[in-house]
């Protein structure tokens, strides 16, 4: 069992908070490494900026808490996401798809530089699913071959039985997002200000699956800046949700530092 350099009962799991002989130590243990990236952004009248950050990095650091055999460290979270399509209601901060981009792969090859190649990207944000999928394909060229998914795809079936309006969808400041922030801020949810509101997709039924515009802002029939029915969120919800979560995403840690290291080419020479 990896030892820590430190009392069990009070275990480092960020990665910020560890002394430069904790990280020497730790690379002998075959290491992972969780990078938690999100938003501040509008989430509706009712929840606060930091739901898409705050979701992945609770889930994150829940599930280096619960790995003992290995150490599971928790990267400083990239709390700014590519989310212009938000900026109609203030409080959102957004970066250019470019910024976050570089931002994210210059983050995962520092992280693989310092020794740490088993990497896990966890995403809490909508508009940084495309982007994390292209940049952690592109830093595979440079040796680099990190795990992305974003927490919702994690509970995929929990949503699905327990959903009661938004039928298991992630939606924006809906159910779910909204039943997370019960089970892990509840003071931070104004329950009176709770609106249901949909994303209007102009197409016709039958080819909305594959055809709809990117968000725009303000974009919902309400104009509450919601996707979809909070009204239905409980802590409860939550609750379930985070644990499947946190269940699969430390199964995923577990079974990485099982396997070997992935290599896509030793530098100055060619694929075999």
């Amino acid at each position: 069992m990896y030892k820590a350099s430190y009392d069990g009962s009070n275990k480092k799991v960020l990665w910020q908070e560890l002394w430069r002989h904790e990280f020497e130590a730790a690379l002998a243990h075959d290491p992972v490494v969780i990078l938690p990236t999100g938003s501040i952004e509008q989430h509706g009248p009712h929840c606060p900026m930091d739901v898409d950050i705050v979701g992945p990095f609770a889930i994150a650091v829940a599930a280096a808490q619960r790995v003992d055999a290995f150490p599971l460290l928790v990267a400083p979270p990239i709390w700014s996401g590519f989310t212009h399509y938000n900026m109609g209601f203030p409080g959102t901060i957004s970066l250019r798809l470019e910024t976050y981009q570089h931002l994210l792969a210059d983050v995962l090859r520092s992280i693989h530089a310092n020794g740490f190649p088993r990497i896990i990207v966890i995403n809490g944000h909508g508009g940084n699913v495309a982007p994390n999928a292209a940049v952690t394909t592109q830093v595979g060229e440079d040796d680099v071959f990190p795990i992305t998914f974003s927490w919702w795809q994690a509970a995929a079936q929990e949503m699905a039985d327990l959903s009661d309006a938004d039928e298991g969808r992630v939606g924006h400041g809906g159910e779910w997002e909204t039943s997370l922030q019960l089970h892990l801020r509840p003071y931070l949810i104004d329950r009176s200000k709770m609106v249901d509101d949909v994303f209007p997709n102009p197409f016709s039924a039958e080819l909305r699956p594959f055809s709809q515009y990117a968000e725009r802002r303000r974009d919902t029939a309400k104009v509450t800046g919601t996707m979809g029915n909070p009204l239905v969120a409980s802590a409860e919800k939550g609750r379930q949700v985070f644990e499947a979560a946190v269940r699969r995403l430390v199964m995923l840690a577990t079974e990485m530092h099982d396997l070997p290291v992935r290599h896509y080419k030793e530098f100055g020479s060619h694929c075999p």
